[in-house]
């Protein structure tokens, strides 16, 4: 393979970077390289005993804050306290994903959780940290999208797939939706002359502890299933490099969208992704927007 790797990483001393779900998986490799190359990582994470187990073995300066994006309320106070302690913050990486193939569950306000915490957590969180990366000189703002989004399409009578529920469409949803949050971010950023800029990214099929988390609820056949569906997966190592690449290529220009490039876009070397039709309509985003706002309470640009 060749292409984009972590050595093109620019150093990171000065610079301030959140990383929400850092303590395993894509969040935990995105911080590692970030601390790696001089950042101050504050992992956003939902168990902070697993949170300080991964600081401790990544070395660096890192430091670890609870954040449950389930929660509104502890979106709110985490981004107050976290706001208060670092005025400026370079880069924000929407990084924490929820998928669970079970029946039907909601978040602490209600949500269905794949959309609560998908996209409605990490939709207020950007908005209450929106000051302090205004702050800075040149801050980013990286969302995780899936290939799920090409095929999704949301139903805005029914976000909360109260009507014949099914998991995998609800998480299709939840990352179309939070597709769509990061492109309209970028247009509405651009259209008040922010110096923030909104890039997007996915990892293609990746091995990460989402996929046996996801068939728990199977017991041993789900075991088997996830055990099966990691043969077809790349190393979250490789996995992560899209973000990577939206958090640090000096290169990257806001609405950018990163992936694999290989096999249907779920594995190989990081191009430049697809965005489905529905993540690239105007009038889609605005009224996602809207939605988002009423929902959360978290009004911005």
């Amino acid at each position: 393979m060749t292409g984009w790797t972590v050595d093109r990483i620019p150093d990171q001393h000065g610079r301030v970077a959140v990383v929400s779900g850092a303590n395993s998986g894509l969040g935990l490799v995105t911080a590692t390289e970030l601390a790696r190359r001089g950042a101050r990582v504050v992992l956003a994470v939902r168990n902070t005993a697993a949170g300080e187990e991964a600081a401790r073995r990544m070395g660096g300066d890192v430091e670890v804050r609870e954040l449950d994006l389930a929660s509104l309320a502890s979106v709110r106070a985490f981004a107050a306290k976290l706001a208060a302690d670092y005025p400026v913050i370079d880069l924000l990486v929407n990084n924490a994903g929820l998928v669970l193939l079970g029946p039907r569950r909601t978040s602490a306000d209600g949500f269905e959780l794949h959309f609560g915490t998908n996209l409605l957590g990490h939709f207020a969180l950007t908005g209450l940290l929106l000051g302090s990366l205004s702050a800075a000189p040149a801050a980013r703002v990286v969302s995780l999208s899936s290939i799920t989004h090409k095929n999704a399409h949301l139903d805005f009578d029914d976000l909360m797939s109260e009507r014949d529920y099914d998991a995998a469409r609800a998480y299709g949803r939840s990352k179309l939706a939070a597709t769509v949050f990061g492109v309209e971010l970028d247009r509405r950023l651009r259209g008040v002359g922010a110096s923030v800029v909104s890039v997007l990214a996915h990892p293609g099929l990746t091995r990460t502890n989402l996929t046996p988390r996801a068939w728990e609820h199977r017991g041993r056949v789900g075991s088997v299933i996830a055990r099966l569906g990691l043969l077809v997966t790349q190393p979250v190592e490789r996995g992560a490099l899209p973000q990577l690449r939206a958090a640090t290529d000096p290169g990257v220009r806001g609405g950018q969208f990163f992936g694999p490039g290989g096999l249907w876009e779920t594995r190989g070397r990081v191009v430049e992704a697809r965005l489905s039709r529905d993540a690239a309509d105007p009038g889609i985003a605005r009224r996602l927007w809207e939605t988002a706002e009423r929902l959360t309470g978290v009004s911005y640009l």
